[in-house]
């Protein structure tokens, strides 16, 4: 640890290759956290990330043991099974439903299952991220009930009353309202269209003293801006340098041709948290999603999943795997980015045609931004909407003071291919 390496200049000549090879390396060992870039004086060696097992609080260490029995029900194999709190699945509709979903695997699987979700499940997933080339096992994925009660999970894992959070301003709303419930004071990072203001996140880290940073890096919501490669170089540069964890959410992660930089790829998950959901590309009824990260924070979450609600569901995660491992999910994912491209090539044709005004160029996903002109309340402005049977959502409710500088609105390209939509926008506004 502290050791020097060779200057870019030594490291080039003694490698073969140029100094913008090695200056792109030096780079992407910082992001890792195993390199430190000093002012003036070169790069030195850091220490390696810890796998020891954080200590967990006392609160949370008396509720996991209180629930041994539980974790004994969920996870060991006995063949008599009398403490068991419930029913053999021949008492109940168990094969009925596994029927009616297409599933024909018998047995031992009826139970609740372990807290970690299904292994086969995880499997797949940890898979995926290895063809993005993040060194991942089924030990770094967590199975949830989608990404909201994932972000639960880690509000309640990671903060107290009283911590303070970063959060992308404008951002995820509901996200908002989970630190607002564990009484976490939640300080906005202004979005730029090219991720979050740097200057701006330097500055909230010096005053507030963050343990935690939440962001979007692809197609993020509600601006569809994504964060550029040089950006998130100088984020995990920063965050690297204080120890702060970093929680990127990736609804549209799964989207082939999504543009954008998955932090993960850079920080391999080191300090990066990655929540994925399939809600946005297969149904929003089916509440699965995940966690990907170190298998440390993985274990630690994964006690608190079985504490808060057992498990996650089990039919619906084998289904899901089913669509991933027969290849239906990838042909699907295919047709879904066609159609959004489309979509999104004529809304922004119809707005462009009214002399309106993005918050950046789309870079995939189901969003886009518009800026409405000067002097509109876009809270009002919805609620005029809201009379004529339209709904809008208004800019300033993703922003955490709920006062947006430049009034707008998120606009889903999946659903705004209605003439009464760009007429409201063109009679309101006078375009």
């Amino acid at each position: 640890m502290g050791a020097r390496t060779p200057s870019i200049r030594q490291a080039a000549e003694e490698f073969g290759v140029s100094k913008n090879t090695v200056i792109e390396a030096y780079d992407r060992l910082v992001a890792a956290g195993l390199l430190a870039a000093r002012q003036g004086s070169g790069f030195t060696v850091t220490e390696p990330p810890s796998d020891v097992q954080p200590v967990r609080p006392s609160h949370v260490a008396e509720a996991v043991d209180i629930a041994t029995l539980l974790r004994a029900q969920l996870e060991e194999s006995f063949s008599v099974r009398v403490g068991d709190g419930r029913p053999p699945p021949s008492w109940t509709e168990e094969p009925e439903v596994r029927r009616r979903l297409g599933f024909s695997r018998p047995g031992s699987e009826d139970g609740y299952g372990s807290a970690m979700g299904l292994p086969e499940l995880r499997d797949e997933i940890a898979r995926s991220f290895l063809a993005r080339e993040i060194r991942c096992g089924p030990d770094q994925v967590l199975l949830t009930f989608g990404a909201n009660h994932a972000l639960d999970l880690i509000v309640r894992h990671f903060l107290a009353p009283g911590d303070v959070a970063l959060v992308d301003d404008p951002g995820y709303y509901p996200l908002f309202a989970k630190l607002k419930l564990a009484q976490v004071k939640i300080v906005g990072v202004s979005r730029t269209e090219k991720g979050p203001d740097l200057d701006d996140l330097t500055q909230k880290i010096e005053a507030e003293r963050p343990k935690i940073f939440f962001t979007q890096s692809i197609s993020q919501n509600p601006t569809g801006s994504s964060t550029t490669l040089a950006s998130a170089h100088a984020l995990l540069n920063i965050i690297s340098k204080r120890q702060i964890i970093v929680v990127q959410d990736e609804p549209f992660i799964d989207l082939p041709d999504s543009k954008g930089v998955d932090l993960a790829t850079l920080d391999q998950l080191q300090s990066v948290i990655t929540v994925g959901t399939f809600a946005k590309t297969l149904s929003a009824n089916l509440r699965c999603g995940y966690i990907l990260t170190r298998p440390d924070i993985i274990a630690s979450l994964a006690e608190l999943k079985m504490l808060t609600t057992v498990n996650s569901s089990g039919h619906i995660e084998r289904l899901v795997h089913g669509l991933l491992e027969d290849g239906r999910y990838r042909k699907h994912l295919n047709r879904l980015a066609l159609r959004i491209a489309r979509a999104t090539e004529n809304v922004v044709e119809n707005l462009e045609r009214r002399s309106l005004e993005l918050f950046t160029t789309p870079t995939g996903g189901y969003y886009v931004y518009l800026k409405l002109p000067t002097g509109i309340d876009d809270i009002e402005y919805a609620k005029v909407a809201a009379r004529e049977g339209l709904f809008i959502a208004p800019g300033s409710v993703f922003c955490v003071d709920r006062r947006s500088e430049t009034a707008g609105m998120r606009v889903n390209v999946a659903r705004a291919d209605d003439i009464r939509f760009y007429d409201f926008l063109s009679r309101t506004l006078k375009l």
